[in-house]
């Protein structure tokens, strides 16, 4: 009930549109339902009606005319309206949901897209809320008009025979108990089907990105084995739903079936014993029709509500996730920062289970300096800078910008004053000038070709065939390593940070790129409080403050010179580098 309610916000901006929508709906559904009605006064009153040949004639094209008005020229309009307007609310609604589910997740942390694959996520808001929309379709619009049939219908039998219309509706409380039984079942077996879809989908997603691993390691044969395996299991479940699907098909069918059986022959003998009109008896056969259909339909929905209301719990699941990462209810906006940066006894772990990645840090960072972070792969570098823009909550102590914890700065202004460089930086398909818009969407074509000049791009991006509008393929697979990293640096550019990440900004490159793109990382870090986290301790001996990493701690903290001059844990591995450099050479 409680998913209904909340779907139900979702369609409450268009309850007027529904109102219209259903009311048009009832005059749709009461047209037809006069068919019967017709059939009984041309049969009872004219076929069969003590009236001259003339008389007959005239009264058949008098009811023939008006019926021609009202089932053409009337109806025409009707049915157009009210399937354009039920297909209108619905498509409105998934539209709604789509987009409150695309804010949601940007909003998540990045903790629960370790945690779930992306596939999946995808799945919920495509497959899922498509799935949902019988519930706007069906439940809250044919449902209440295949009610209001069944109802005028009932009504019409009533009026002409009570008795037969006992007959006719003996069997309606075995749909009741038939509809009872088969749909708890089913809701499980839709969830499952959903749930196995998402993984499929899940799985291939990763398998389409990682093409480049499969055909490197000859594992296509191995890969369509293992694909196999989960879209067998998405059949198994398929199948599942589709058995339950045609047994309850075949039980409801059967039972429609008996109806008409029984009014023929209680109707047949109440014509014969004079009770009623010939007539009356295919005016009742004709609302049989009427009612069963309904019924047939209100069973048919009954699956898809179960179907859709499986998919919706789906899609709520992931609308109810939880914001890891929040801004406080009095949280202050920050427009200048200084960039000033102070760990204050700063103690992390990514979740309850795991060891601890950082302990008791301690460290200022002034405005304007360079500091780099080194040591050994998993010493806690990389987790130390993803905490400055908060895309994790520390356990214990306090990080500060400018003296105020970044807990207490709202979230999208701290991470306005921070620009960051990766080591693999995220591109998306478009062109090269959509992609370095990103780091400052209102920006002018002047401050875009600034930005790339300032990064070393400009010259390459001019020689590509259709400069800065040269599409780069879905993750800049066009562009080389050296092209990418270039145009991400024209993006901080563009954005203007005073805090500056580089985390192993240029340890995957060749020298010549890693030449062009050190010139402009030196232009970038003007002015800029930069923090480094380096492989190649080349790069980083000017920089203010070294500080040195092991198992989440920090060992040794000053500049090259000093940790040099120290000789511990710093010179040795820098002695190790400059030693294997040394060789290669």
């Amino acid at each position: 009930m409680s998913s209904l309610k909340t779907y139900s916000k979702f369609v409450k901006p268009y309850w007027k549109l529904v109102i219209v929508t259903l009311i048009i709906g009832m005059i749709k559904f009461a047209i037809p339902l006069t068919l019967p009605f017709i059939m009984k006064y041309v049969i009872d009153h004219i076929l069969l009606g003590p009236l001259s040949l003339d008389e007959k004639m005239n009264g058949l094209i008098y009811v023939i005319g008006i019926s021609f008005v009202v089932f053409v020229i009337i109806r025409f309009p009707i049915e157009y309206y009210r399937q354009y307007f039920a297909q209108l609310i619905t498509s409105r609604v998934l539209y709604d949901m789509r987009n409150k589910l695309y804010t949601h997740i940007q909003k998540l942390s990045l903790r629960y897209y370790q945690n779930n694959k992306v596939g999946e996520v995808i799945s919920r808001i495509m497959n899922d809320v498509e799935q949902s929309k019988s519930l706007v379709e069906t439940g809250m619009m044919n449902i209440w008009l295949d009610i209001f049939s069944l109802t005028i219908a009932l009504g019409f039998m009533l009026y002409m025979d009570p008795v037969l219309t006992l007959v006719s509706i003996v069997i309606l409380p075995f749909y009741g108990i038939a509809v009872n039984k088969l749909y708890k079942r089913l809701k499980s077996l839709t969830k499952s089907r959903s749930q196995a879809l998402a993984e499929m989908q899940g799985y291939l997603h990763e398998r389409v990105n990682g093409i480049p691993v499969t055909k490197s390691f000859t594992l296509e044969e191995f890969e369509e084995k293992q694909f196999d395996k989960k879209n067998s299991y998405f059949l198994k479940k398929a199948m599942a739903v589709t058995k339950w699907n045609a047994l309850t098909n075949a039980i409801i069918n059967t039972l429609t079936d008996i109806a008409p059986l029984l009014v023929i022959g209680s109707g047949g003998y109440m014509v014969l014993k004079g009770n009623i009109t010939l007539g009356t008896l295919v005016a009742f056969f004709g609302y049989l029709d009427r009612i069963y259909n309904p019924l047939r339909r209100l069973v048919n929905s009954s699956t898809l509500l179960t179907q859709a209301t499986a998919s919706l719990d789906r899609v709520l699941e992931l609308l109810e996730e939880p914001y890891d990462i929040s801004d406080k209810p009095e949280a202050k906006s920050v427009n200048q920062l200084k960039g000033e940066i102070e760990f204050d006894h700063v103690w992390f772990q990514y979740d309850s289970k795991s060891p601890w990645a950082l302990k008791n840090i301690n460290l200022t960072i002034s405005p304007g300096k360079t500091i780099a972070l080194v040591g050994m792969s998993g010493g806690g570098k990389s987790s130390l800078v993803s905490l400055i823009s908060r895309f994790y909550d520390i356990q214990k102590g306090a990080i500060k910008v400018d003296g105020i914890d970044i807990r207490d700065v709202r979230i999208k202004d701290l991470r306005s004053h921070i620009g960051m460089v990766l080591q693999d930086n995220i591109l998306f398909s478009g062109t090269i000038r959509d992609n370095i818009l990103l780091g400052n969407p209102e920006c002018t074509e002047d401050e875009i070709i600034s930005a790339a000049k300032a990064a070393n791009a400009h010259e390459f991006i001019e020689n590509l065939p259709n400069g800065y509008d040269t599409e780069i393929g879905e993750k800049g697979i066009k562009l080389s390593g050296g092209q990418k990293q270039r145009i991400a640096i024209a993006r901080v550019f563009l954005k203007n940070p005073k805090i500056l990440i580089l985390d192993e900004a240029t340890s995957a490159l060749d020298l010549e790129s890693e030449h062009l793109i050190q010139g402009a990382l030196e232009e970038l870090k003007k002015d800029r409080t930069t923090i480094i986290v380096a492989h190649r301790l080349s790069t980083i001996t000017s920089s203010d403050q070294i500080i040195f990493l092991t198992g989440g701690e920090i060992m040794e903290k000053g500049s090259h010179e000093e940790l040099m001059y120290k000789n511990g844990g710093y010179a040795r591995l820098y002695n190790i580098q400059n030693l294997n450099e040394t060789n290669v050479k």
